[in-house]
C-alpha cells in the first residue's frame, strides 16, 4: 500500500478517537454491573416468595414457577452462594413436614380403628375374658394383619433447584455484549493508528 493512499486512510481513522470508544464501554460496563446485580436482588425476592408461601401453606407452585422462569431467563442469578450452601437449594420443608403429620394422623385414625375393629371381632370369638381364651394374641394377630404403616415420603419431591444460562437477552446480556464490542473497537482504532502512523514514518 502507497503512502498517499496510507495518508488518505490515516485522515479518515484519525477523527476516530480510541478513547470515545473506551468511555462508551465503560458506561455500558457500569450498566452491566448494575444490571446483574439487579438480576441477583429480583432472584432473591422471588426465592423467598417461595419459601414465605412455603412457610405459610400458600400457593408455593405460583411462587416456584415465577422463580423458575426468572431464573432461567436472567444471567447471575444462581441460587446457591458460597461453599456451604443446601443443596438443592429449594427445599420445602414445611409442606413436607405437614404431609408427613397428616400421613401420620391418617395412619393413626385407620390403626386405632382397626384396633377397635380387634376388640369387637376377638370378644366374639373369645368371650371367655380378656386374658382368657386366646383374646390377646387374637386381637395382636388382627391388628398386625391389617395395621396400616406409615409410606415414606421422598424428600427430593420437595427440593428444587434451577439453573442460571451463562448469557440471557436481558438488559445484563446486551450491555455486556455492547461493553466487549466498544472495548473491541476502541483497542482495534489505536493499533490501526499506530499501525498507519509506523508506515507512514517509514
Amino acid at each position: 500500500m502507497d503512502k498517499k493512499h496510507l495518508h488518505h486512510l490515516w485522515r479518515r481513522v484519525r477523527p476516530i478517537k480510541p478513547i470515545y470508544f473506551l468511555a462508551i464501554a465503560l458506561v455500558f460496563g457500569l450498566i452491566s454491573v448494575f444490571a446483574l446485580r439487579q438480576n441477583n436482588l429480583d432472584m432473591i425476592k422471588l426465592r423467598e416468595a417461595v419459601y414465605q408461601a412455603d412457610e405459610a401453606n400458600g400457593d408455593v407452585e405460583a411462587a416456584l414457577y415465577n422463580l423458575r422462569e426468572y431464573v432461567y431467563a436472567h444471567m447471575n442469578t444462581s441460587l446457591t452462594s458460597g461453599n456451604n450452601a443446601i443443596y438443592p437449594p429449594i427445599q420445602l420443608k414445611y409442606r413436607h413436614e405437614r404431609l408427613i403429620g397428616a400421613q401420620a394422623q391418617n395412619s393413626s385414625i385407620e390403626n386405632a380403628k382397626i384396633y377397635t375393629d380387634a376388640q369387637a371381632d376377638c370378644e366374639k370369638r373369645f368371650p371367655a375374658g380378656l386374658s382368657g381364651g386366646g383374646r390377646i394374641p387374637c386381637i395382636q394377630e388382627y391388628v398386625a394383619g391389617r395395621g396400616v404403616q406409615t409410606a415414606e415420603i421422598p424428600p427430593a419431591l420437595y427440593q428444587f433447584d434451577f439453573v442460571t444460562p451463562h448469557w440471557t437477552p436481558d438488559l445484563a446480556g446486551l450491555s455486556l455484549i455492547a461493553t466487549v464490542l466498544f472495548a473491541g473497537l476502541a483497542a482495534f482504532t489505536f493499533v490501526s493508528d499506530r499501525i498507519i502512523r509506523s508506515e507512514l514514518r517509514d
